[in-house]
């Protein structure tokens, strides 16, 4: 069901617009949006790979939260800016104004339902300048919109406990966590008798680049034939699963905390982004 890892009771398509009408308190409702793409991951784990961890941790979350905090997960936007791995079969991406004017539409639409917090937790570290931007944009349009852009890793999690030095350092791309994630997301999905290891060439500028990660712009292509940029080969299911309930803890905290938070309202649209965004302002 269109559902996947979220509750139905948390999964807001699943109900009628009559019962989005009555629901109370739509203004401090959390909607939850998950962001990923469609790329290579390797040759040991599926296209699907940021799309199912930021669906499957959305949906976990949601799954442990008291009834008393009302928050719904909407269908994961599967598609995202992928260029750097368009060189690797299976990779469909979306170029970087289709992706905002995608996510900026769905808030669009969050808003005139009537909700005025929106998360977007989103799963691929090609794009979050992009979810910046569609939040930043919605902001302006609306000052009564709390929208917020984070990453799915960028909770407290324990992937760290499990990791190497050299990973932690390095990897990137379809590693260790990642693998150990996806194991305990999608187990059907992940073949290790395929994975490899693979670290690029750590940066030649201490000062752009202290932890040896590439400070210059790159595609996947650059650092090898496999796709992979880290060392998957110590994942477990075990490990994944561990990640999987410290990931989801956190992002239940953070969406209850987001139900409680209260921000500053600015009444209108501002004057430039009113007419950059085909809003009149209203005569007076």
């Amino acid at each position: 069901m269109l559902h996947g890892y979220t509750p139905p009771a948390r999964f807001l398509p699943y109900l009628s617009w009559t019962e989005i009408a009555a629901l109370p308190d739509r203004e401090n409702t959390v909607i939850v949006l998950p962001t990923g793409s469609i790329e290579q991951h390797g040759p040991h784990l599926p296209c699907a790979v940021d799309t199912v961890i930021c669906a499957g941790v959305v949906g976990h979350a949601l799954a442990r939260l008291p009834k008393e905090v009302p928050a719904f997960a909407l269908p994961p936007v599967t598609y995202g800016k992928s260029e750097e791995h368009l060189h690797f079969p299976g990779t469909l991406t979306l170029d970087g104004p289709t992706l905002e004017a995608t996510v900026t539409q769905i808030g669009e639409s969050v808003y005139r339902s009537g909700f005025r917090k929106l998360l977007i937790v989103n799963g691929h570290g090609g794009q979050p300048q992009i979810m910046e931007m569609a939040a930043r944009e919605l902001r302006l349009r609306h000052g009564d919109y709390i929208v917020v852009p984070h990453g799915t890793w960028r909770l407290p999690h324990v992937a760290g406990r499990y990791l190497s030095e050299r990973e932690k350092k390095l990897a990137m791309h379809a590693g260790h966590a990642e693998t150990a994630l996806v194991m305990a997301l999608a187990p059907d999905t992940v073949h290790m008798e395929r994975a490899v290891a693979n670290y690029p060439p750590e940066f030649p500028s201490k000062l752009l680049s202290p932890d040896g990660r590439p400070a210059c712009s790159w595609s996947a292509r650059d650092f090898g034939t496999s796709g992979v940029i880290g060392d998957p080969l110590p994942a477990t299911r075990e490990q994944g699963d561990a990640i999987l309930e410290s990931l989801a803890a956190s992002w239940a905290q953070a969406i209850t905390e987001l139900h409680a938070a209260r921000w500053p309202a600015r009444a209108e649209p501002t004057w430039g982004m009113a007419h950059h965004a085909g809003y009149i302002e209203p005569h007076r």
